[in-house]
């Protein structure tokens, strides 16, 4: 008998995918945790029933949440990911060279462990001696660590349940503090199809807090609509002026210089929303 799983982010529409195999599910102090082997899109990490990531299609948001505030900023050293249990981030992270340090603040200790036994791919980056690993609140972290960090990540889960106060503008003015006087923050913040009043109140909040504010996409398969928006809020730097073409060369498989800027080319549906 064939086994399907079914996500459903809005009432009418819901993404189905053919399992293998379920490797692993726990209840965590947090969250329903399972990793499934899927026919499409290999391994797959899933919280609450919401898929997270795959090994087939990690890469798109990986690289885009990472490589274009890392590539913006001129120098970055130090840098926070909040959430981000998996380790992707914290991969590309590593892969600047100016990076001294890669502070992950995870409040699910179990999503870490599971992922380096099920999804080394993605997580094999966690024991790099650049990677210091913080169990515990991000909103706590960020709030206790002033004028630290270069780029802050917020590499959250969707914005129910736990990770409901990593969106909003108090954390944000949080972020800011966080921040280093010429640093940057990025987050993933849904998809415009079916959460655009989700998207623009993340836009607005951020808008209301740092001076230069951009909206950027990405394609990832496995996410609901398959069309991702990701906010990046910064102190000083613009993204889309960045020179990013006399940097440095990256080992990537969707990120590109040439991508860099075009990724913030929004169809007019989503402009709207920034407006």
């Amino acid at each position: 008998m064939d086994m399907w799983l079914s996500e459903s982010q809005i009432k009418d529409a819901a993404m189905t995918y053919k399992v293998k195999e379920t490797l692993v599910r726990r209840k965590t102090p947090f969250q329903d945790l399972a990793i499934v082997d899927t026919e499409a899109f290999g391994r797959m990490l899933l919280l609450d029933g919401i898929v997270q990531t795959t090994i087939n299609d990690e890469y798109v948001y990986h690289e885009m949440i990472t490589h274009i505030p890392l590539l913006t900023h001129p120098n970055p050293k130090k840098v926070l990911v909040v959430g981000g249990g998996d380790g992707g981030t914290i991969r590309e992270i590593l892969k600047h060279p100016s990076i001294e340090k890669a502070v992950l603040c995870e409040i699910d200790e179990i999503v870490i462990e599971e992922c380096k036994k099920y999804l080394p791919e993605i997580s094999c980056a966690l024991t790099d001696p650049k990677c210091e690993i913080f169990i515990g609140d991000g909103i706590k972290y960020v709030h206790e660590h002033k004028n630290e960090f270069d780029v802050v990540i917020i590499d959250s889960t969707d914005p129910f349940g736990a990770a409901e106060g990593l969106f909003g503008g108090s954390f944000y003015k949080e972020i800011y503090e966080c921040l280093t006087d010429d640093g940057i923050f990025v987050a993933q913040t849904e998809t415009p199809f079916y959460l655009p009043e989700v998207v623009k109140k993340v836009y607005d909040d951020a808008k209301a807090v740092f001076p230069i504010t951009k909206l950027f996409m990405a394609g990832i398969p496995t996410y609901p609509s398959g069309y991702w928006s990701f906010t990046l809020g910064s102190k000083k730097y613009d993204p889309e002026k960045a020179n990013v073409i006399d940097k440095y060369d990256l080992d990537t498989k969707y990120y590109t210089k040439r991508l860099h800027s075009a990724s913030f080319v929004l169809p007019k549906f989503i402009e709207d929303l920034t407006k």
